[in-house]
């Protein structure tokens, strides 16, 4: 008699095989759960980023003009225009980048639905499911646009409120200076890398654009421009 392949198959004990599938649904949950924290971490880093630009570029425009006009009023007009022009062009850019990458998810989509083996394999739901997870350019440009403006508001609060020229200066240099620390620390957290020296380099960088703005401005101003 001819044996089958079902028959020469080794029997697995049924509290192993239990064992097994309780392994492979724990594999699939914690991979779901690795995927979402991924996610969502690279849309907080993200958004991190995106504040310590509109801190950093908003600080350098106000130090960059207080460094020949020494009234408050002009230092916290051009944070406010730096704060809009800045949020405003962090939106249109993420919402541009976004949808070519909404774009180019749907194609592959598209595609995959018009091949007919595919067709069978692939549900509705199951392509509905893969649409919802493509990136929003609208929520991609909001957060882009909140996280700059809510950087920029850093050194606007701190010159706001002070008339000394020398000392207004301090304060916005110490208040930029701490919130680079802390988004220097909460990126470095999100990429899962070690927190001192990456926050020194980004406390060290803001240094520079505000030292490197503050001298170029008076530089040229020193030539009657």
């Amino acid at each position: 008699m001819e044996t089958s392949i079902e028959q020469t198959k080794p029997s697995i004990p049924a509290d192993v095989d239990i064992e097994l599938q309780r392994h492979i649904e724990g594999l699939k949950v914690d991979q779901v759960i690795d995927n979402y924290c991924s996610t969502r971490a690279q849309w907080l880093r993200a958004a991190v980023l995106g504040a310590n630009d509109g801190l950093l570029s908003t600080a350098s425009l106000m130090v960059g003009v207080g460094a020949v006009r020494k009234d408050v009023k002009t230092m916290v007009l051009t944070g406010i225009a730096g704060l809009v022009a800045g949020a405003c062009s962090m939106a249109i850019g993420e919402f541009v980048s976004v949808y070519s990458q909404y774009d180019i998810g749907m194609a592959q989509i598209e595609r995959e639905s018009s091949i007919e083996v595919v067709r069978e394999v692939i549900r509705e739901n199951e392509i509905e499911e893969r649409k919802g997870k493509l990136p929003s350019p609208f929520q991609a440009a909001t957060a882009s646009a909140l996280s700059f403006s809510i950087g920029a508001f850093v050194p606007l609060l701190a010159a706001g409120f002070i008339s000394d020229y020398k000392v207004r200066l301090g304060v916005v240099v110490a208040a930029v200076s701490l919130a680079l620390l802390g988004f220097g620390a909460l990126s470095a957290v999100l990429g899962r890398a070690p927190v001192v020296k990456p926050s020194l380099r980004v406390l060290v960088g803001g240094w520079l654009a505000m030292g490197v703005t503050f001298g170029l401005t008076k530089l040229i101003t020193s030539f009657g421009i």
